[in-house]
Parts: structure tokens; C-alpha cells; sequence
């Protein structure tokens, strides 16, 4: 039954998809679709907006207008087929440190540490998001979306000084070692990235060492498997942190 109520509406040009909203909707009604906040169905919106606390982009608004009316029982119904969906399909994790949870940095704190510093005054951070291990990042994060990627080597952000600085901006990062983890792993994922997620264009930074010429490699071969021509940049770092070819 439809009636005039009080329901959320999201104002798509503020909404970063970070997903806080969804964590703090208890009824399932907000989803992160296309890189956005999305409700999911009227019906699950009971309109007290829990949610708006937890948008650090001030994208949230309850308004009142005619829409379905709010049902309990098909909430429950919703969070019963959201739960049987993620024990079956849900990856499981490598560890269970926060730092596997996907998190998306409001633009506003992103703005504030990427202001230029005095002299002595700390290096501040360029990373926009979380996870960054090839193998944590779920092909569907949001920060994925439209991104340009950087895909770095392990060592490279230890071996390079200006990492943050000057390859880190306005890219979203995943990293990983092909000499220690699972090569076909890594094609694997990033097959599902680049066929998902809409990337833009792909920036490898590797050592100039033997290993690391493998993760180019891995990228190329995840191109085939996915059938896409994404715009691609090699970037290798020297073992004194100079970089020797772009």
C-alpha cells in the first residue's frame, strides 16, 4: 500500500559510494550500486534514518513523499536472503584485521591531507582507501569503480621516497609480491577487477629486480583473460629508490 511518509533520499552528486550508510542501515535497505548509495526498496526504509550519522558526505536526507509503505516482515525476509547469500558466496578472508574491511576515505578528509606541508612538517598520506593487498580487494569495491589503478609491488613504496607524493594521487592501489604469492591467484583477481570495475587505466610500479618483471606480466595475461584494452604504464624502481623507466 502506498501512503505519504518519511523515507531517505540520496543526493547522488554528493554520495562517494564509501558504504558507511549501509553498514548502519539495519534493515538492508541501502546498497552500494555503480558506485553509489542506492536504496534498495521502499519497503525496507522505515524512515527514522540511522543512516544519515553515518554519511560523512552529508549525501542523506529523510524528505517526506508517497512511496510503499514500510514492511517489517519482508525486512526480515531481505536480511535472511542477505545472510544466506554471504556465507555461500563470501570469500574468505586471509586474516581479520580491520584493515580487510572495505573502507572508502571521505573527500572531504582526502582534500585536507593532500594540502601542500610547511617545511618539517610530516609527508602526508595519498591512500584513499582500504584493503590494498591484491588478495583482499573484492573485484566489486567500490573504490574500484571508473578508477585509475596503481598496481604496486611490495617493495616499491619502501624503495621510492616520493610513493605518496607523486605516483599515489588520484589512483586507487592494490599491492602484492609475485615472487611469494599465488601468481594464477593474481590473474585470477585482477581478470575479475578489470571486467567488474570499469578501470581506467593501469600503472604498474615494480623493482628492477627479476621477480617483480612478473607482475606486468600478470596484468597482460588478466587483459587476455578478460578481453579488455585498458590503458596500460610500467613504472620501475631502481634498488636505491631512483626511478629508472616510465
Amino acid at each position: 500500500m502506498r501512503a505519504t511518509r518519511k523515507i531517505i533520499e540520496i543526493d547522488e552528486s554528493k554520495c562517494t559510494g564509501c558504504g558507511e550508510c549501509v553498514t548502519a542501515c539495519a534493515e538492508g535497505a541501502m546498497q552500494i550500486i555503480d558506485g553509489k548509495a542506492r536504496l534498495v526498496s521502499e519497503t525496507y526504509c522505515d524512515g527514522l534514518g540511522a543512516c544519515l550519522g553515518g554519511c560523512p558526505e552529508g549525501a542523506l536526507k529523510i524528505i517526506e513523499r508517497d512511496s510503499e509503505d514500510f514492511d517489517p516482515a519482508a525486512v526480515e525476509e531481505h536480511l535472511k536472503s542477505m545472510a544466506s547469500s554471504e556465507s555461500v558466496h563470501q570469500e574468505p578472508l586471509a586474516c581479520g584485521c580491520p584493515s580487510s574491511q572495505v573502507q572508502v576515505f571521505p573527500a572531504s578528509l582526502l582534500t585536507k591531507r593532500s594540502q601542500p606541508t610547511k617545511e618539517g612538517e610530516e609527508i602526508l598520506s595519498a591512500l584513499t582507501h582500504w584493503p590494498v593487498q591484491i588478495r583482499l580487494v573484492p573485484p566489486t569495491a567500490p573504490f574500484l569503480k571508473n578508477a585509475d589503478l596503481l598496481i604496486a609491488a611490495d617493495c616499491t613504496p619502501l624503495a621510492y621516497a616520493g610513493f605518496h607524493q607523486n605516483l599515489l594521487p588520484g589512483k586507487v592501489v592494490m599491492m602484492g609480491c609475485p615472487k611469494f604469492d599465488d601468481v594464477e591467484e593474481y590473474v585470477a583477481k585482477f581478470a575479475e577487477v578489470f571486467k567488474a570495475a570499469g578501470i581506467k587505466s593501469i600503472t604498474v610500479v615494480d623493482m628492477e629486480v627479476p621477480c617483480c618483471s612478473k607482475l606486468p606480466m600478470i596484468v597482460m595475461k588478466a587483459l587476455s583473460l578478460a578481453n579488455k584494452e585498458i590503458p596500460f604504464n610500467e613504472i620501475v624502481i631502481s634498488r636505491q629508490g631512483s626511478i629508472l623507466q616510465r
